[in-house]
């Protein structure tokens, strides 16, 4: 018989890689989390912790806080207060319209606060930035008539309250008069018609486009833009304030730079509180 047909067992497959099996491979070490994802989670959950304890705070001073219909007998006490009748004649447009420029440009359109101003003012302090945001119409408001002389965070807190609340309950109009109403404007002047009538000597009702700008300018730091005790720094209070006017497009450029040229009127001290006063 010749030679045997018998075949070789076969052989194992060889692989330069050690083998095709799952998990045959090199051990793969896992990326390391970088510096800038850690940070980002970290301040997410900062930011969590944050909004629920806002909620939390928000909800329990909501209950704390006195209602908005208090606002009108704080206007009528406040204006006993300083000697000024109450209810002032509603405030013009020549006041209203730089106010809200200047103030709060959103105003017709946001619930009380500003969800923008408050965001930055949260992301503030995650990042320990500096700012601060910006108060509402309402909140300065609120401000006045709740907490004056009041600061700190707490005190922050309940003006968002306060201010939403104040919202719901009263018109925007009403909200504007009463802003008028217990703002304070330098020189001793409280409410509109008493600073009209002390720096020009007419009623608020004839206030000119510069003078009405010059009375909302001096609401955001009266004792520093007085237009009497400091003229050049109340002058550039009213240049900011035609600015935001044009931005916003109350007035057209042409238009700002025709007010900045008027004559702002202030009146002489022996014809303040002059006639129709």
């Amino acid at each position: 018989m010749g030679m045997s047909d018998t075949r070789p067992f076969p052989q194992p497959d060889a692989s330069p890689s050690g083998g095709d099996q799952p998990g045959d491979g090199p051990l793969k070490l896992a990326r390391p989390v970088s510096r800038g994802r850690r940070w980002l989670k970290r301040a997410a959950i900062t930011l969590g912790v944050l909004i629920t304890l806002l909620a939390t705070g928000v909800t329990t001073l909501w209950i704390a806080t006195p209602a908005a219909s208090e606002a009108v007998k704080l206007a009528e006490e406040q204006a006993a207060a300083h000697g000024i009748p109450y209810p002032g004649p509603p405030p013009p447009a020549n006041f209203t319209r730089p106010l809200i420029a200047t103030e709060d440009h959103r105003f017709y359109s946001e619930p009380g606060v500003d969800t923008l101003a408050v965001g930055r003012v949260v992301w503030s302090k995650i990042t320990n930035g500096s700012d601060q945001g910006g108060a509402t119409i309402e909140q300065q408001l609120a401000k006045m008539l709740y907490t004056p002389g009041q600061a700190g965070f707490v005190t922050d807190v309940k003006q968002v309250v306060l201010a939403v609340k104040l919202n719901a309950t009263y018109s925007k109009q009403q909200i504007l008069a009463l802003y008028a109403e217990v703002a304070y404007y330098g020189h001793g002047y409280y409410g509109l018609e008493q600073a009209s009538c002390g720096y020009f000597g007419h009623p608020a009702g004839e206030l000119t486009i510069v003078q009405g700008a010059m009375l909302a300018g001096v609401v955001n730091a009266p004792s520093l833009d007085d237009p009497i005790s400091d003229p050049a720094r109340a002058r550039a209070r009213l240049e900011h304030v035609i600015a935001r006017m044009v931005a916003v497009g109350d007035l057209t450029p042409a238009q700002g730079r025709q007010e900045l040229g008027a004559p702002l009127g202030i009146a002489p001290r022996d014809q303040a509180n002059g006639a129709g006063c």
